[in-house]
């Protein structure tokens, strides 16, 4: 059969596909000294897991189907789980297809309803992670048989092919000529071109739009006939397929939602999946787009989506057989596998940073020294929520071995530009992160504040899951224990913390999930530059500047340096405080029907919908 290896000059080489599976078709052109080195650099690794893990403390024959995350320095991967001596990886077959079974329904779970169905509506996971499920990007994920997470890059979605001149200033973007909007009216099926394009771009960088500062560098798009578009860039940019990818910023929308219908009501895009219905509170009913691209896929007729915001009840749905897959805590991982002896277990640390971030009023005790923020930060104990959150101990007593690296401002999981901040590179910033409540104390006294002071203390409940809670609860007691006296807001998700909190409208403190952005460079861009989710308004000119350079720098070697300084002068000043909450292995429960589930995008993306679900299946009696 017919295989596809990719554009050489950007992509390096993948495993063997079939033609019946072809994602990535379209070719890309730019300087191919530069795509060589970025692409060996991304080349990393990852491990999967084809046979039982030995455990003890009754938790043996606890199978994984995968476990790891990118290493870039070629050895192994520190804390991950290994397979077992003799034990191989399954091989991707040559058409891993060949034995699907069509049709079925897949039923998942959302912690709670969207604020929005719009994408461009709201900042919230929940909308993002439907999002996928409905709408095209220009580019996605290249998430397929036998490709590791490690090799994730770039490919395209709906566009068909990416040129870039010799400069790196202007990128031509050439459509698919079959892309298909769904056949509901006032769209009805009609293919997408460039008028689509314009008017989500602008959707995108509007006004109303608080994402729009991560595509600030491009100068200008223009539009000189139905198939192409045409970025200006202000300047080169390392990353601009990885952002075009970014399941938080460019969804394509048809033009007719520009009066033609309310995209906050109802949803038509060009995506795997079509809406059927949507009842608040109780969930979502998607059927398979019939005339998507992709031809023979989606493999599943519908996917049901049941909202349910208790993680116990969800457990019990999952275990009971009326949902196929489930967000596992690490503690329940022992009893699931002894009550579903074949459940199919997968762990993974993703791409999620957890931070406290203060509010920016110049007058907060924080604002005024930052020796407040570096006692925060050492007033908690890193290792023992790592603990708390993901199990740890009783996993490694148990014979697993995961991950206890801790999240830097660049998360854990996205290795590749990721500073331990417990490591000699590190440099003296690195005791800051380390626990040592006398000598916060010390720096509370120094800065001003002998007896401490009161402020209120805020997150969000039963949208992140039980174990985000249990640490989001615990970091009082630490805070309490250096004289910081809390008032605690535990906040509604949709109407209070995701809406105004997390865009820095609230005073004390708050702790939160950062967005898990698929390329580092958004990190510092968000934390560090004038734009609405600059959760804590920072203004410093130095951090400022290292994120503008790390965009254009298209040096690898160079680039992660600057990650690297951007990481040591954040910690200097600790203008946000990484937690560990998100930098443990998470764990995902399928059913033993539920197959094809080696196919996984970036950790933590929201773009499953599009990325990973149309080619699941399900063998079910």
């Amino acid at each position: 059969m017919g295989t596809y290896r990719g554009d050489r000059r950007i992509l390096s080489a993948a495993p063997d596909v079939p033609s019946t599976y072809q994602p990535f078709a379209g070719g890309f052109s730019m300087s191919a000294s530069y795509w060589d080195r970025y692409w060996k650099e991304r080349r990393t690794r990852r491990r999967f897991l084809g046979g039982a893990t030995a455990l003890t403390a009754g938790a043996a024959g606890l199978a994984l189907v995968g476990c790891g995350d990118d290493d870039d320095d070629g050895g192994g991967l520190s804390g991950l789980a290994t397979p077992t001596p003799g034990a191989q990886a399954t091989p991707t077959p040559a058409d891993p297809f060949a034995n699907a079974k069509r049709g079925g329904t897949y039923r998942i779970t959302f912690t709670g309803d969207p604020p929005s169905i719009d994408p461009y509506g709201n900042l919230s996971f929940l909308t993002k992670g439907y999002a996928a499920y409905i709408y095209s990007r220009l580019f996605k994920y290249n998430a397929g048989p036998g490709v590791r997470q490690a090799d994730l890059r770039p490919v395209p979605d709906i566009a068909q092919s990416a040129e870039a001149s010799p400069d790196g200033l202007t990128w031509t973007v050439k459509l698919k000529p079959n892309v298909k909007f769904h056949n509901v009216a006032p769209v009805n099926g009609r293919t997408v071109d460039t008028d689509d394009v314009k008017y989500s771009w602008g959707r995108a960088t509007a006004e109303t739009n608080t994402n729009r500062s991560q595509l600030a560098f491009v100068d200008s798009v223009q539009y000189p006939d139905k198939q192409t578009v045409v970025f200006k860039l202000k300047e080169p940019n390392a990353a601009f397929l990885d952002v075009l990818a970014d399941a938080n910023l460019l969804w394509i929308m048809p033009k007719e939602a520009e009066g033609g219908f309310d995209p906050s009501k109802t949803s038509i895009g060009s995506g795997p999946w079509m809406l059927e219905s949507y009842t608040p509170s109780v969930g979502f009913k998607l059927k398979k787009n019939p005339e998507w691209y992709m031809s023979g896929f989606p493999l599943m007729d519908r996917v049901e989506i049941s909202i349910i915001p208790e993680y116990a009840n969800r457990l019990a749905q999952f275990q009971a057989g009326n949902t196929d897959v489930e967000g596992l805590n690490a503690e329940d991982l022992v009893n699931v596998k002894s009550a579903l002896p074949n459940v199919q277990l997968y762990g993974e640390v993703s791409q999620l940073l957890s931070f406290f971030f203060m509010d920016p009023n110049p007058d907060s005790p924080w604002n005024k020294d930052p020796r407040v923020r570096l006692a925060i930060s050492m007033a908690t104990d890193r290792a023992a929520l790592l603990d708390l959150a993901y199990n740890v101990k009783k996993l490694k007593a148990a014979g697993l071995a995961v991950s206890e690296r801790w999240n830097n401002l660049i998360p854990a999981g996205l290795v590749r530009f990721w500073l331990d901040p417990l490591s000699p590179e590190q440099g003296e910033t690195s005791k800051y992160f380390k626990y040592d409540p006398a000598e916060a104390k010390k720096l509370l006294a120094a800065a001003g504040y002998p007896d401490g002071f009161s402020t209120v203390y805020q997150y969000t409940a039963n949208r992140y899951g039980s174990a985000f809670n249990a640490v989001a609860e615990a970091n009082i007691q630490y805070l309490n224990a250096i004289g910081i006296k809390t008032t605690t807001d535990v906040q509604d998700y949709s109407s209070k913390y995701i809406t105004q909190t997390f865009t820095g409208n609230f005073t004390g403190i708050a702790f939160g999930y950062e967005t898990p952005f698929p390329e580092a460079g958004s990190y510092p861009i968000r934390f560090f530059t004038d734009n609405p989710i600059n959760h804590s308004k920072v203004k410093d000119p130095e951090l400022e500047d290292l994120a503008k350079k790390q965009q254009r720098e298209l040096d690898p070697a160079k680039r992660k340096e600057l990650f690297f300084e951007i990481q040591r002068k954040n910690a200097a000043k600790m203008w946000y405080i990484p937690q560990n909450q998100g930098a443990g292995t998470g764990w995902t429960g399928y059913r033993e029907w539920v197959k094809n589930i080696d196919i996984q995008t970036v950790p933590g993306a929201y773009s499953a919908g599009t990325e990973e679900v149309p080619f699941i299946w399900l063998d079910k009696a």
